[in-house]
């Protein structure tokens, strides 16, 4: 079985025991989250369709680590004029294990 979710503005393919890297989540290491926006059911018994969520499913998933992800640099350059920008990015992840789940 298998479910599409959003979080953080974007939205993930999961099955269970999957690890997957999110955007940062409020949340202890070792918690368990519940997520409840599924745009997607999937599995043996067929496809169910929300518009836009599926009534009643959720998938639950553990916190395994709030980390951040590679650093990126960020330069811009407009030639012959001497005007350089440099600056740098790392995201605020969050590591999650899914546990389960639970189509209504």
């Amino acid at each position: 079985m298998y479910a599409v979710i959003k979080t953080g503005g974007k939205q993930y393919r999961v099955a269970a025991n999957e690890v997957i890297k999110v955007e940062r989540l409020e949340a202890e290491e070792g918690s368990v989250l519940e997520l409840d926006q599924v745009l997607m059911v999937g599995g043996e018994a067929g496809v169910k369709l929300g518009a836009p969520l599926v009534d009643g499913a959720k998938v639950t998933a553990t916190v395994l680590e709030q980390g951040k992800g590679p650093k990126l640099t960020i330069f811009k350059k407009r030639r012959r004029k001497n005007s350089r920008r440099k600056t740098g990015h790392r995201q605020q992840l969050t590591v999650l294990r899914i546990k389960d789940i639970v189509a209504a």
